[in-house]
């Protein structure tokens, strides 16, 4: 029986409604984005679906506590080019949530999704049907989302390879390691959220 003191401990770090979101809207933009992009009406309502989603998750992020909360990881300027300097040195440390790099990708993430789900609900208005800076922006916010994801995904796998833990399956059961070399700063202080 392994030494318990060896075992790193596991810590819960993303909520239920987090990864409920994140794979939600995985599954949904992917969807959008191949197969349904031609289905027009599975493509409407799986839209709505991934914005009622997206719109679940910004209330979440403003009441929510722990690493759910914007306040909790959003970084400022000085900190995200400090740890993207420290990144690119090979000495950025590890983060229980989210680092800043990313804090900032999933920032970006959320602003291109509600762009493309805005065009894409403004494109069935009557007032814009038809229009086609509506459809120029939507199309190029979907493209742009599709470099974005691709972005995401690759920082998650190199920082999972570089912290040597498994951050996809860390957003399927909601657990990480918390072990030395944690970035304790970007754990909320306890009763604060």
């Amino acid at each position: 029986m392994p030494d318990p003191d060896l075992v790193p401990r596991q810590v819960r770090v993303w909520d239920p409604l987090v990864r409920l979101f994140h794979w939600t809207v995985a599954a949904g933009v992917i969807a959008n984005l191949t197969f349904l992009r031609e289905a027009k009406s599975a493509h409407i309502n799986v839209g709505y679906v991934v914005v009622a989603a997206l719109a679940v998750r910004l209330i979440w992020g403003l009441i929510a506590r722990g690493h759910a909360r914007f306040a909790s990881f959003v970084p400022g300027p000085s900190r995200f080019f400090g740890y993207v300097s420290a990144m690119l040195g090979r000495r950025e440390p590890r983060y229980l949530g989210h680092n800043p790099a990313g804090a900032a990708m999933i920032v970006l993430l959320l602003v291109l999704l509600a762009v493309v789900g805005t065009s894409g609900w403004m494109m069935g208005l009557d007032a814009f049907w038809g229009v086609s800076w509506v459809e120029e922006l939507h199309e190029t916010a979907a493209n742009v989302l599709i470099g974005a994801v691709a972005l995401h995904v690759i920082g998650a796998i190199a920082e999972s390879v570089r912290h040597h833990e498994n951050l996809p399956l860390a957003m399927i059961t909601g657990y990480k390691r918390a072990a030395v070399g944690t970035d304790i700063d970007n754990a909320p202080a306890p009763g604060r959220g």
